[in-house]
């Protein structure tokens, strides 16, 4: 059974940086893309970032373009999420999510079937 764990988020002042961390076992993700979601309160769920299983081509929300980067290390079944320039804006919970195989990095919540349990990130003004 696939497992995806989220790791790296906080609490840190506008302006700050974290990177958030998603180990995935019980499935190798090389033929995988992957994506990171989040969640605001009273708000749907968005895609933040995908990335293709190469690596090679990666999609953004507009609102974290040049701020955020996603990146994956297939020989450590991890993929991660560095946020710079963090504003109070990206404060909302993180998702990790497993796409379809060989699928292309798709920006729609449907194209993911695993997901991990969610990190908090809070940015205070």
């Amino acid at each position: 059974q696939v497992q995806l764990v989220e790791s790296g988020g906080g609490l840190v002042q506008a302006g700050g940086s974290l990177r958030l961390s998603c180990a995935v076992s019980g499935r190798t993700i090389t033929t995988y893309p992957m994506a990171w979601f989040r969640q605001a309160p009273g708000k749907e769920r968005e895609v933040v970032a995908a990335i293709n299983r190469s690596g090679e081509h990666t999609y953004y929300t507009d609102s974290v373009k040049g701020r955020f980067t996603i990146s994956r290390d297939n020989a450590k079944n991890t993929v991660y999420l560095q946020m710079n320039s963090l504003t109070p804006e990206d404060t909302a919970v993180y998702y990790c999510a497993l796409g379809r195989a060989f699928y292309f990095a798709s920006p729609r919540t449907t194209d993911y079937g695993s997901w991990g349990q969610g990190t908090q990130v809070t940015v205070s003004a």
